[in-house]
């Protein structure tokens, strides 16, 4: 990667065969982050297995614009497009977000608000009170009910949404954290905010703007079973990885 200023925030767009998104969504973000950040920034584009000619959009946007790199990655999973770009970048912070940008992209400076204050960790939330969500009645009661199950299952405080995909990272607090994440898929975020939790660190949830993209490529069953066998094993195993954080 190319070298750090002293202060520098990496914006991750992990993606999956998003050809037909990509390239509007990284000029839709680079726009709304021109001005407000107060910070150097740039836009990282993980490619996570992608067949579609994602690879080569993603490349050809690095070549074209200094704020915009990009990696490829061999095999699928947003849990391992993010291992992957916050074990190897030099930026202070780094906030990841769904290439369909669902969540308002002034959001972006709440996030290294928060971070800079002092957050190690900082989490978007559909759920709570002053949220304004558009989605639809499925989506919202299966997402209520996972974020209780979690609650219930690991006795968890500091987050309600562990599936939003829109999260800040402090890099040095939550690099130490990446090896003891089992999963390389969408449960990773799960996962890293309960070891966060548990380890003592700052996390934080804040409120958010979000319209459901209906073009999603969450394969719902196999997600909730995924997320099912990952509680079961954090309810097991979570608290002795940390023990010595």
């Amino acid at each position: 990667m190319k070298p750090s200023s002293d202060s520098l925030v990496d914006l991750v767009l992990p993606v999956y065969n998003e050809a037909h998104v990509l390239e509007h969504s990284v000029h839709r973000l680079a726009a709304a982050v021109a001005g407000p950040l107060g910070l150097d920034w740039r836009i990282l584009v993980v490619d996570n297995g992608s067949t579609d000619g994602t690879s080569a959009i993603g490349g050809r946007l690095a070549g074209q614009f200094d704020h915009v790199q990009f990696l490829h990655l061999d095999e699928k999973g947003r849990g391992r497009a993010l291992r992957t770009a916050w074990n190897e970048t030099d930026a202070e912070f780094s906030i990841y977000m769904d290439v369909d940008l669902s969540t308002d992209l002034a959001a972006v400076a709440e996030v290294v608000a928060l971070l800079r204050d002092g957050a190690d960790l900082v989490t978007g939330s559909r759920l709570h009170r002053e949220s304004e969500i558009i989605r639809c009645l499925k989506r919202e009661i299966l997402s209520r009910g996972y974020n209780r199950l979690i609650r219930w299952v690991l006795h968890t405080r500091t987050f309600d949404d562990a599936q939003c995909g829109f999260k800040g990272v402090r890099i040095a607090a939550v690099r130490p954290l990446l090896p003891l994440v089992e999963n390389q898929e969408w449960f990773f975020d799960t996962e890293l905010l309960v070891l966060a939790e548990y380890a003592g660190l700052d996390v934080r949830t804040f409120p958010i703007t979000w319209i459901e993209d209906l073009d999603t490529r969450v394969n719902i069953p196999q997600t909730i079973w995924e997320d099912l066998r990952g509680l079961m094993r954090l309810r097991r195993t979570a608290k002795a990885l940390v023990k010595d954080y």
